[in-house]
């Protein structure tokens, strides 16, 4: 059902029990659904509880999840999201909790000085969240109502969320329990989630991931804590985590580190692995260079479009990887033979099969030089809409591609992953 939509405002303050049943809709004004309650990760240290989405009922009395970051506007009458919606069933995942269905009607300890040396109980009525200038909502303030005593209601305030013990996750949780409760985050959430704990449990949470869960989180955490994280390592498993990363992203790590220990990891890791990263550690960190991820995907001129597909079907490709095939001739490990041309996926899915890549190779497509400036590589994807860019030197050898989120990475301030400064 289409209707015109209200005016739709951003309020600093909303209270959830007010969201309680909004109409959910997407820009086209077409109503997606209600909202049926509100996510939350607490936390288990001194910052606001985070809230990361709202659980949606749609057609069918199925309930999804949506996203906050897909939120573009809320008021206590209706929501509007943005983008396609994901109709999977929502389950709440570890660590999550619902504040409709579990934290109003809560009891817990108010701590007021100012009127009480002794702390005193209190129900929660309701939760005013607000969204910070980095786009995140947390929970920042309490409608509690105190205990009135014969029949009568109680007392009802505002209060600041700091004010009450029961809304953190108690700082003595064992880190295997916390991982438990952290496993199916997605890479750059467990990141953010990392960022918020203390440094001792952070470090703790770090040493029980895997090697390759571990460098994807790694992947998206600001310099300081990567580093902090890597010394605390030993150096056997800081190499196998290293090995583990895009060639570019360790890279970028390694020279964060003393020259000394980033020696030693280098002198440990699989000589190939060691290669590409001293290779790329000799360009300048603002060039195409330095900025490129060696391990784009590259095929031989006789390959089929069938094997492209099957190349860039691989769940471990990020999207802008996947999105372009590189042809050069042989050797195809970079650095290369000499680059012949690339190919869009899309391209790949209107041929047949069994065609031969370098049948349909864009050329067109001019390569920069790995000392090409960030400033000179951005114009070039604005001016022609790329996603990724092949990087050659002077004899026409493909040393790697740069990607828009590589890019993008380069472009935003350094401190842009780190949660403190974005809030």
């Amino acid at each position: 059902m289409r209707v015109p939509l209200r005016s739709v405002t951003s309020p600093s303050r909303v209270f959830v029990a007010r969201l309680a049943r909004a109409e959910v809709f997407d820009p086209k004004a077409d109503q997606v659904g209600r909202v049926r309650d509100v996510v939350v990760m607490l936390r288990t240290d001194s910052q606001p509880p985070r809230v990361v989405g709202l659980v949606v009922e749609v057609v069918g009395r199925r309930r999804i999840f949506v996203p906050m970051s897909r939120v573009t506007a809320i008021d206590s009458g209706q929501v509007v999201v943005s983008g396609v919606v994901n109709l999977r069933r929502f389950q709440q995942r570890g660590g999550e909790t619902l504040a409709l269905g579990e934290l109003l009607d809560r009891r817990v300890t108010l701590i007021d000085p100012a009127r009480s040396s002794t702390p005193t109980t209190v129900t929660i009525v309701d939760l005013a969240i607000e969204q910070r200038p980095s786009r995140d909502w947390y929970i920042t303030q309490l409608f509690i109502r105190e205990g009135g005593g014969l029949g009568r209601k109680g007392q009802t305030r505002i209060v600041d969320w700091a004010a009450v013990d029961g809304l953190t996750l108690p700082q003595e949780q064992g880190a295997e329990n916390l991982l438990a409760t952290l496993i199916d985050m997605r890479a750059p959430d467990l990141a953010l989630a990392l960022q918020e704990m203390p440094a001792k449990r952070r470090i703790e949470v770090a040493r029980g991931l895997d090697d390759d869960r571990l460098a994807d989180v790694l992947e998206e955490l600001p310099e300081d804590d990567q580093v902090e994280i890597m010394q605390s390592l030993g150096i056997e498993r800081a190499a196998d985590v290293l090995e583990e990363m895009d060639p570019d992203d360790a890279a970028d790590l390694i020279s964060e580190l003393p020259p000394e220990q980033a020696r030693d990891l280098l002198e440990r890791m699989e000589p190939d692995e060691a290669e590409d990263i001293r290779r790329l550690l000799s360009y300048g960190e603002y060039t195409a260079g330095g900025m490129m991820t060696t391990e784009p995907v590259i095929l031989p001129a006789d390959a089929t479009v069938a094997e492209a597909l099957a190349r860039v079907r691989s769940p471990e490709l990020s999207p802008a990887l996947a999105a372009q095939v590189y042809v050069t001739r042989s050797p195809t490990e970079t650095p290369t033979g000499r680059y012949l041309g690339a190919c869009h996926f899309q391209r790949l899915l209107r041929e047949p099969p069994a065609s031969l890549v370098s049948g349909i190779l864009d050329t067109s497509l001019e390569p920069i030089s790995p000392d090409t400036d960030v400033p000179t590589v951005a114009r070039y994807f604005a001016t022609y809409n790329l996603v990724s860019l092949p990087v050659v030197d002077a004899d026409d050898h493909l040393l790697g591609a740069v990607t828009v989120d590589d890019l993008i990475d380069h472009m935003l301030p350094e401190d842009w992953r780190d949660s403190e400064s974005a809030s």
